[in-house]
């Protein structure tokens, strides 16, 4: 995976943009509605996700419309689970000593309160 995977990502109006195409295919018009930004602010940011790899173009008629890949999400998901092991292992190790301590705690009787 390439580092600018995460910085193509990392700006907020791309994120958008990648959320807007969820749903299926928009044209840039429709994404400058959904993003509310300019018209020429979408098609630089379309084209930043195209060179990364997270869109892809059909032209119909004089259209062009923006569809996600599902590629790159893919790498991210792999990238992401080769992590998640490790930390649930360490998440599994703390709730064990949580536990463990739960269980001194309730095994160790509490003094008995004196009378004033």
């Amino acid at each position: 995976m390439h580092v600018d995977v995460f910085q193509t990502l990392a700006d907020p109006t791309r994120r958008r943009i990648v959320e807007a195409l969820k749903g299926g295919e928009l044209a840039v018009n429709d994404l400058v509605e959904q993003v509310d930004i300019q018209q020429s602010g979408v098609s630089r940011h379309l084209r930043i996700l195209q060179e990364a790899g997270f869109v892809q173009v059909r032209p119909e008629g004089t259209k062009r419309l923006y569809s996600l890949r599902p590629e790159p999400f893919q790498e991210l998901d792999a990238w992401v689970t080769g992590y998640r092991g490790l930390w649930e292992a360490r998440l599994d190790r703390f709730g064990q000593a949580l536990e463990r301590r739960r269980k001194a705690r309730t095994a160790t009787p509490k003094p008995e309160e004196e009378p004033p």
